[in-house]
């Protein structure tokens, strides 16, 4: 018997199972794909991201291979600069292509023990009161406690399960690729320029060494996405859009991409869960995607590993559903307006023209920004401290600095008093007394993912929540 099996070894995937075995929870991952893709879907990593790397004590190696941006323009490529003062450690976005975090993630996983098997294919599943059994192409079967979708967005978990998966199709497709180029970079550039100021699907990119990632509006919509573009016909789309091909040649790889919009009806049918484009997907405007997926992995994983381990309260799993489902649905929502104003429709235009001028009051930049580096995210915890439901980002302290005590994924009373107990708690919770300049609470809990569960220096009041995340106290 497997703890929890994952299908699927992309970004959400491999998170999840290095969650999962933080806290001892056997995780095998499960990829159908013999090969890891060359294909760049995502470039980067914005800050909630990067403060979920800082957490787990993996950043360092991310930093050494990304390059990092100044936080701005992502909202339909409408650039301002970053807000002052954002309510973070890491105000910057970190270039870094998909292929890459993946192979990070992979070596963390195996270093912390995940068991990873790639070339097999999930095909079938069924689930009792005592598990999931899982079928595979080849015939093998295999038994979990849990299963989780992390397939992507024709994800097999969710179609086996049945799941309703609501939204729309997509009704623009754009073509992109890795290629060579004989132009000169001054023509790409300026082509950049211009052609952007009236289609801002199309972007050349320089990746060095004449290789370019370049992104063109396609010819309509291709009935399966599954299948790439040709060459010739992102020559031609290049041809249509900006008058000439560039002389591209030798591709690296071609892919195309939708604006469809959906969003999974449930993230949970009894032991098998959803997370990552299996449970959403949404346009890549702000390029939201990978991040989304990847924070939703580091909701889950303390919670699915509390089930699995038997401490977890009633409704701990449940949670995630109910914290996740609105950050993705509002996820869609922003793409979708995004998608909007990036349209060369003058009603769009008119209205990019006016939100442009609004971008220019700081709290509309603030609160625009925030929403797409997923920092202004507050789960409903009931009423409370401001700080309830918020995740709480790095801060110093006497002795160190915040992200640098969680990096086992469990909980966190950071105690500026030296007053309070988690005394039956101790095999969940980490006591930290220490102080702060940063914090303006006498004392924090905080849940394995960052968020604050309660604020305040009432013991009995304390007392009230540990049960609620942590489950019941140990004798």
């Amino acid at each position: 018997m497997i703890d929890v099996i994952v299908a699927g070894c992309g970004p959400t995937g491999l998170m999840l199972a290095g969650e999962l075995r933080l806290h001892g929870v056997h995780a095998l991952v499960l990829e159908k794909d013999a090969e890891p893709t060359r294909v760049v879907r995502a470039l980067g990593l914005h800050v909630r991201s990067i403060e979920v790397m800082d957490q787990r004590g993996l950043l360092e190696r991310f930093l050494a291979l990304g390059k990092q941006y100044p936080v701005g323009g992502f909202f339909a490529g409408i650039t301002r600069r970053s807000p002052d003062r954002l309510d973070t450690a890491h105000p910057y976005t970190l270039g870094i292509p998909q292929p890459t975090v993946e192979r990070l993630l992979t070596e963390h996983a195996i270093e912390v023990g995940v068991e990873i098997r790639r070339g097999c294919e999930l095909v079938g599943l069924s689930q009792d009161e005592g598990g999931v059994t899982v079928e595979l192409a080849d015939g093998t079967r295999l038994r979990s406690r849990y299963l989780v979708g992390c397939d992507g967005g024709r994800s097999t978990v969710r179609k086996l399960l049945g799941v309703g998966f609501p939204g729309e199709p997509s009704r623009v497709e754009t073509l992109l690729g890795e290629m060579e180029v004989t132009a000169s970079p001054e023509t790409l550039a300026d082509a950049n320029v211009e052609v952007r100021k009236t289609q801002l699907r199309f972007g050349t990119m320089p990746l060095g060494d004449g290789v370019y990632r370049i992104g063109v509006p396609a010819d309509g919509v291709a009935e399966d996405r599954s299948v790439p573009p040709t060459l010739d016909e992102v020559k031609q789309q290049l041809r249509v859009v900006a008058g000439t091909d560039f002389g591209v040649h030798s591709p690296r790889w071609l892919s195309r991409f939708g604006d469809a919009t959906r969003l999974a009806e449930r993230y949970r049918v009894g032991r098998v869960l959803l997370a990552g484009d299996a449970a959403h997907i949404h346009p890549p405007a702000g390029g939201q995607g990978l991040n989304l997926g990847v924070q939703d992995a580091f909701n889950l994983g303390w919670k699915l590993a509390a089930e699995v381990n038997g401490w977890a309260p009633a409704g701990l799993l449940d949670s995630y559903h109910t914290e996740r489902h609105p950050v993705a649905a509002d996820v869609l929502n922003n793409t979708r307006a995004q998608m909007q104003l990036m349209s060369t429709e003058p009603g769009p235009q008119a209205v990019r023209r006016l939100l442009s001028e609004l971008m220019d009051f700081d709290d509309v930049n603030r609160y625009l920004i925030e929403k797409i580096i997923a920092i202004g995210i507050r789960y409903d915890f009931g009423d409370g401290h401001e700080r309830l439901g918020r995740r709480l980002r790095d801060i110093a302290l006497k002795q160190g600095r915040l992200y640098e005590l969680m990096h086992g994924g469990r909980g966190l009373l950071l105690d500026q008093t030296g007053q309070l107990s988690v005394t039956g708690w101790a095999d969940r919770v980490d006591h930290v007394v220490d102080v702060s300049e940063e914090l303006d609470v006498p004392a924090v809990l905080l849940r394995p993912d960052g968020h604050v569960a309660w604020a305040g220096n009432d013991q009995h009041d304390l007392l009230t929540q540990l049960p609620k995340w942590f489950g019941a106290a140990v004798s």
